[in-house]
């Protein structure tokens, strides 16, 4: 028997990399759809889903599709989950992502099933980390900077509470930022990269606009974060939080850079005060060996390559 496995935010950019790692491991694989979900990113494997119109604040709904679908295993990664939307509309992500997330083991606590259920927490829960706290590990303090890293924070516990409260078989990843090929124009790598392909097929003027250059993030490539989101429900505890990050940052600016060098352009680069947050991180850098040890995950691909085929990625695409 094939294991089955649910997907919330199938049709989005880690939901669509997770689809086609679990159906390459001989998943059957299930996603939660709205009729307003984006298709492109699961098109050409949209024959081999199951797409149930479901969503996480009409719990009906939710109890209706795991009632159906029977998942062994869920990957919870449904959200609100742009910080600077999360500023504009705070209440919005905030239900979304705490009340989302109640809902949806709420359905699996009525339907009385008992999967793995691995929720997408963030490493912006630790918000402002002191110089002397890096690389974080998993029992730094949570000092949220964003309405985003609150809820996100609020759903990281609620999965204890359900693990400690109902043996809920929930596993909570912080995954650091993670990026590739299909990430949204909104944010900062992907934002630089679309730009460039603009500018070089002569469709925008050759200035690239950018918000802050000075913060540093520790990047995995989405195709190690979805791997390593599969080994969390294969040999994960229960109840337990794990980071998962490579434990080097990047300095947005030295993205830019390392993308520009990749392209032929000469371009000016201008701060657009749209961009800038009204709090921001200014370094995010994990340990990630509690997750390691544990799973033996390690990541795979190297930035570089990341930078790259996200870059060529939208040169395709404008």
């Amino acid at each position: 028997m094939a294991k089955k496995a649910l997907i919330t935010g199938i049709a989005g950019f880690v939901g669509s990399y997770m689809a086609e790692l679990l159906l390459s491991n001989g998943f059957e694989v299930s996603g939660l759809c709205r009729p307003r979900s984006k298709m492109d990113h699961i098109e050409s494997i949209k024959s081999k889903l199951h797409l149930e119109d479901a969503d996480l604040l009409d719990s009906h709904s939710l109890y209706t599709t795991i009632n159906k679908t029977k998942p062994d295993y869920i990957f919870h990664l449904a959200a609100q989950s742009f910080v600077p939307t999360s500023w504009g509309s705070p209440a919005v992500t905030l239900e979304v992502n705490i009340v989302g997330s109640a809902n949806l083991f709420e359905a699996v606590r009525q339907v009385g099933i008992d999967p793995v259920i691995q929720i997408a927490c963030s490493s912006e829960e630790y918000g402002m980390v002191h110089a002397d706290e890096v690389p974080i590990k998993e029992t730094n303090p949570l000092r949220p900077l964003s309405p985003y890293a609150v809820s996100k924070l609020a759903m990281d516990y609620l999965g204890y509470q359900y693990f400690e409260s109902y043996q809920t078989r929930i596993v909570r990843t912080r995954g650091f930022n993670h990026t590739g090929p299909r990430r949204g124009d909104t944010f900062a790598e992907s934002t630089f990269a679309k730009q460039i392909a603009l500018i070089e097929k002569g469709k925008q003027e050759p200035i690239i606009y950018v918000g802050n250059l000075e913060a540093a993030r520790d990047y995995t490539d989405v195709r190690d974060m979805v791997r390593a989101y599969l080994l969390a429900v294969e040999k994960c505890d229960p109840g337990e939080v794990y980071n998962i990050a490579t434990g080097k940052a990047i300095k947005i600016a030295d993205v830019l850079n390392m993308m520009l060098k990749m392209s032929k352009v000469k371009v000016e680069i201008k701060q657009d005060p749209a961009r800038m947050r009204p709090s921001d991180v200014p370094i995010l850098i994990g340990d990630a060996s509690k997750f390691k040890a544990k799973t033996g995950w390690s990541p795979e691909i190297p930035f570089e390559k990341t930078a790259e085929d996200l870059l060529n990625y939208w040169r395709e695409r404008v």
